[in-house]
């Protein structure tokens, strides 16, 4: 399952893509903010859940448990991004159980929604057919967010040298989780002189994805990285964490050199506190020395 954020009316709604049953999965507490402008939509979920319960309402009873690691509960719940960052379970609802829950909840945005939520079954399945309407459907929604055409240009190609790197990682005993996690961080690490975490304070950031926050110049860099890794690892034909940890410190060392050489020139740093947050929610940043 893949965690995915998708935009109503640019209001985010967190959802998973079920390969295996080929349906979405939909927090249950995103749309109910959307459809209740509620303040406190978890609290508002939770009186209303206790209420259809005591109906004997079909969107909290017929419903299985979908995390095979938790029991089986008469709400689903999934592991997804909370607001400060980690992730959580949260109770979510299939395309059918979103839509009587719409029905339960009296508002003025219940049709539109019903209209996106038809889309986005539909969307998928183009994808599925076409995997370039996905990547059509990412530069139509990060211009909605009022990115550049050449900054989405610059993140569309750095996530393809991305996925090349972890695909070259699945392929040779790297776990997806964790181990993803390290070597990523130790390339990072590497050319930035930050871990991924002091970058996210450096620019503010919480729960955002950092990349969705990088400035140009910071987007080539790791894409630069993130491509030397790989090409180690392929000549050097790395397998398992030690192999590929190597290949992780060298590949971010290349771009490292790179990012000292530009510096020195311009007398300007890559790495900045810089972000894409709107201005009403510019958090504190925190200050962190960069490796020189």
């Amino acid at each position: 399952m893949g965690n995915e954020v998708k935009l109503f009316e640019g209001r985010q709604v967190r959802s998973v893509w079920d390969g295996e049953l080929e349906k979405w999965w939909f927090s249950v507490v995103d749309v109910v903010g959307i459809l209740t402008d509620s303040p406190d939509p978890a609290a508002y979920w939770r009186k209303l859940k206790q209420r259809l319960k005591e109906e004997g309402n079909q969107t909290v009873t017929n419903c299985h448990g979908l995390d095979k690691s938790q029991p089986v509960s008469n709400t689903n719940q999934l592991k997804m991004k909370a607001s400060d960052g980690k992730m959580r379970l949260t109770d979510v609802l299939d395309t059918e159980g979103i839509l009587r829950l719409v029905q339960s909840v009296p508002s003025p945005k219940a049709e539109p929604f019903k209209t996106w939520l038809a889309k986005t079954g539909y969307e998928r399945m183009q994808e599925m057919v076409d995997p370039t309407a996905a990547i059509d459907r990412a530069r139509e929604t990060y211009k909605q967010l009022g990115y550049s055409d050449k900054w989405i240009e610059q993140r569309l190609t750095g996530q393809e040298t991305r996925n090349k790197l972890t695909d070259y990682w699945k392929d040779h005993d790297i776990k997806k989780g964790q181990e993803f996690a390290i070597l990523t961080n130790i390339i990072h690490q590497e050319w930035t002189g930050l871990s991924v975490k002091e970058h996210k304070d450096l620019k503010g950031l919480k729960s955002q994805n950092l990349r969705d926050h990088m400035s140009e110049a910071e987007l080539i860099f790791t894409a630069l990285a993130e491509l030397s890794t790989r090409q180690i690892a392929e000549t050097e034909q790395a397998v398992g964490m030690q192999e590929n940890t190597t290949a992780a410190k060298q590949g971010g060392g290349i771009a490292k050199q790179a990012r000292k050489q530009l510096e020195n020139k311009t007398g300007k740093k890559v790495v900045t506190d810089d972000n894409h947050l709107p201005a009403a929610k510019q958090p504190k940043k925190i200050t962190k020395n960069q490796d020189n």
